[in-house]
């Protein structure tokens, strides 16, 4: 039973009580696995360009970008903590570990290394330099996100993840005048990047002659999930409120939504690379972006088809398009419909939202890849799919999940025509975790991933990108290989 506190503690984050219940309905039944059908793969789901097509895809994209409007969102919330696990242990335990020798042994080589050198005195041990860098009192790095921190040497100074950004955003994610850019950020942060962007837009206009026009969002309350005790009763405050907590980056579907462009780039902020290391990476954008209006035109041309009583060759031929360029094969009972609820079908899927998503070869990385995966419907669509989605229990599904051949580096680019993208999200694909709060163990929820169950009823073709195009960084000393190092 809710209190009028519960009710006005709802009414001001922006959810219902009906969705509220709904999450709590979830946490009781669990959400079920996905059914995987088949890895996708080169000529099945995945489609490999030849040079000359990559050439093509490029010019394409090149001769119509100055008639779309472009857009280049990343995500970069939250602080780059998990970065520094290693060195906090370090700090906690006194015991080095492998990661923190090997971030002492190339201390000089980080980016950000000149700036802690000015802090540093002649007599610091390994804990006091951590300090320098991690804590409040210095560089404050364990608190930063990583959109703010120094990635890469040049020779006029460090550049940041978002300063990277806007560097790439002007060769690929521009209509030649202009690059707008989108950065979903926490609350706490948005200053810090704001006041960076002020400093960076008059340097980075005066170089490449491009406008930038860059905005900034953070998750809305409304997308922050219930959280529950073990037994599924809601957990509470200390005060007796309720707990809310952020619901992956799922929630930035809501972002994504209030977005307008003819064309959007999505990548992680963490995946940039220095100057020299760029060319692949903005070709293979723009060929994506070349592939994605190509799609497009062909949607359209479908459309135009199915307009006046079409031809069952026309049907079929629609099938076949879609199969191949949608990532949408229907199931058996389509084949039984009357030719008019074909068409009505058929064009359903044709307004859907588009997507693109390079992916590369599977190395090992812990993620989720491209499968072909059949829904409570019966049809078979494309999906981006995590371990967490699968009944590892299941020897056939654990079997085709390890089966990918390639792995999702979050590199879409996408075509969302002004739909309400909170129709195409299939609410059944969130995440459930045990959590602990004030030494208290919950259960909380994870809305539907934001390239995974959020785009679950999307257009979908995968693209095989070169893996130099891939170079997150998840720990500091991956800011030490070769990809981050700048000369």
């Amino acid at each position: 039973m809710l209190s009028d506190k519960d009710l006005a503690q709802l009414s001001k984050r922006g959810i219902t009580p009906a969705e509220m219940n709904q999450q709590v309905d979830f946490f009781k039944s669990g959400f079920p696995w996905m059914n995987l059908e088949k890895s996708a793969s080169i000529g099945n789901g995945i489609f490999q360009f030849s040079t000359e097509q990559l050439h093509e895809f490029i010019a394409r994209f090149d001769q119509q970008k100055s008639a779309l409007s472009i857009l280049k969102m990343v995500p970069a919330s939250g602080a780059a903590t998990r970065m520094f696990k290693s060195l906090f242990e370090f700090l906690s335990t006194g015991e080095e570990n492998k990661e923190c020798t090997k971030f002492f042994d190339e201390l000089d080589h980080f980016a950000f290394y000149p700036e802690l050198k000015e802090l540093l005195e002649s007599n610091d041990d390994s804990a006091e330099i951590l300090k320098k860098l991690l804590g409040s009192a210095g560089m404050n790095y364990g608190q930063k996100p990583k959109g703010l921190l120094s990635f890469h040497s040049y020779t006029d100074g460090a550049r940041t993840p978002l300063e990277e950004h806007i560097v790439e955003a002007a060769a690929y994610a521009s209509n030649g005048q202009k690059a707008r850019l989108h950065f979903t950020v926490s609350p706490e942060h948005r200053s810090g990047f704001e006041d960076l962007v002020k400093n960076l837009v008059p340097k980075w206009e005066a170089k490449t002659g491009i406008q930038f026009e860059i905005t900034f969002s953070e998750q809305k309350p409304a997308t922050d999930t219930i959280a529950v005790n073990p037994d599924n009763t809601l957990f509470r405050e200390a005060d007796g409120s309720l707990l809310f907590r952020p619901a992956g980056h799922g929630a930035l579907l809501e972002n994504l939504n209030d977005l307008k462009a003819d064309v959007i780039f999505i990548k992680n902020i963490d995946n940039v690379v220095p100057d020299a290391l760029k060319q692949p990476t903005i070709e293979y954008k723009k060929a994506l972006g070349g592939l994605l209006l190509w799609i497009l035109e062909g949607i359209e041309h479908l459309n135009q088809q199915l307009q006046e009583n079409p031809s069952e060759a026309t049907i079929n031929e629609a099938l076949q398009e879609m199969a191949t360029y949608l990532g949408f094969v229907p199931a058996a009972d389509f084949a039984a419909l009357p030719q008019t609820e074909k068409v009505v079908k058929i064009r359903e899927v044709l307004a859907r939202p588009t997507r693109v998503c390079g992916v590369v070869k599977n190395t090992g990385e812990p993620g989720g890849g491209p499968f072909w995966c059949q829904d409570a419907k019966g049809n078979f669509t494309l999906q981006l799919v995590e371990s967490a989605q699968i009944d590892m229990k299941n020897e056939d599904q654990k079997a085709k999940f390890h089966q990918a051949s390639h792995f999702n580096p979050v590199d879409l680019v996408c075509a969302t025509r002004g739909l309400n993208l909170l129709n195409y999200r299939d609410m059944n694909t969130g995440f459930i975790t045990d959590k602990t709060k004030d030494g208290k163990e919950l259960k909380a929820m994870e809305l539907p991933g934001l390239w995974n169950g959020a785009m679950s009823d999307w257009n979908t073709l995968f693209v095989e990108v070169p893996l130099e195009t891939f170079n997150p960084v998840k720990t500091v000393t991956d800011l030490v290989r070769p990809a981050h190092q700048n000369g």
